[in-house]
């Protein structure tokens, strides 16, 4: 399946869901530059559901810190949220949700997030 996302944004905050199978770098480009268009608006608070992400690598991983970058950078942040079994436990395993603000539903990330 093909990597795809939406972003459904909301003054300084937005809802960005993830779907399909990330990959490859190149795939999240567009991601990417989504994100630096929220930062430029002054949207810096994301919660990223990721319930539609049905698989991810390294590459899936370095995107996620690139986003988390992004909006701490610009005094915001970011968190993960509706994770399937397969992702979060690559998320543990390679330590991320020490790095990363993990929840079960948006209401928790909207917590979170302080909005």
């Amino acid at each position: 399946m093909v990597f795809d996302f939406t972003v459904d944004k909301k003054e300084n905050h937005a809802v960005i869901t993830i779907g399909g199978n990330l990959i490859e770098k190149g795939q999240a480009t567009p991601l990417l530059e989504k994100a630096e268009e929220l930062v430029t608006e002054g949207c810096t608070k994301w919660a990223i559901d990721m319930e539609k992400l049905i698989y991810m690598n390294s590459s899936g991983l370095n995107t996620l810190i690139q986003l988390l970058t992004k909006a701490r950078v610009a005094g915001g942040e970011a968190v993960l949220f509706n994770m399937n079994k397969k992702i979060s436990e690559l998320i543990l395993i390679t330590k991320l949700n020490t790095l990363f603000k993990v929840s079960e539903s948006k209401a928790e990330a909207f917590k979170l997030l302080d909005i």
